[in-house]
């Protein structure tokens, strides 16, 4: 398992991984209808790439293929974190959200904070994040639950 900087020309992989995640994982937590409107099947690849670079998201490559992505932004804010299905489960997950603890630490930044799923929620509290609020989030058309969650980084 390699965990490196997102390669320009990866933006499709990684939007494959982040459809099929929302569509395979959080299919327990919300409606067909949520989904849709969350990770819909059509998509500006433009805008995607775009925020993407914007991210400077970090991926999990595992025999060749990309596993996951997520980022963490200067202000310690993770903006995505995602798992393709296959890969849920085996610890790449815990990989990744280790790695970007070492960012924060690097970077000296003091707090995480990301506004995740109701699925992702218990492995978030599992790696120390506590829920800020509970949320209740438009897109599309649709209301989608989700809870901001924080966490103090050890040394401030």
């Amino acid at each position: 398992m390699q965990i490196r900087p997102y390669r320009r020309g990866e933006e499709a992989q990684l939007r494959a991984i982040f459809h099929a995640s929302v569509h395979g994982l959080a299919s327990r937590h919300y409606t067909a209808e949520q989904l849709r409107a969350w990770a819909p099947e059509q998509y500006d690849a433009a805008l995607w790439e775009q925020r993407m670079r914007a991210n400077q998201s970090w991926v999990v490559e595992l025999d060749g293929a990309l596993a996951a992505f997520a980022d963490l932004q200067p202000s310690g804010y993770i903006d995505m974190f995602f798992v393709a299905p296959p890969y849920a489960g085996r610890g790449i997950g815990q990989a990744l959200l280790r790695h970007l603890f070492g960012l924060a630490a690097e970077r000296r930044i003091a707090v995480l904070r990301s506004d995740v799923s109701l699925t992702a929620e218990p492995f978030f509290a599992r790696h120390g994040f506590t829920i800020e609020t509970r949320n209740e989030i438009a897109t599309r058309g649709e209301l989608l639950s989700n809870a901001t969650m924080r966490k103090l980084m050890p040394g401030f």
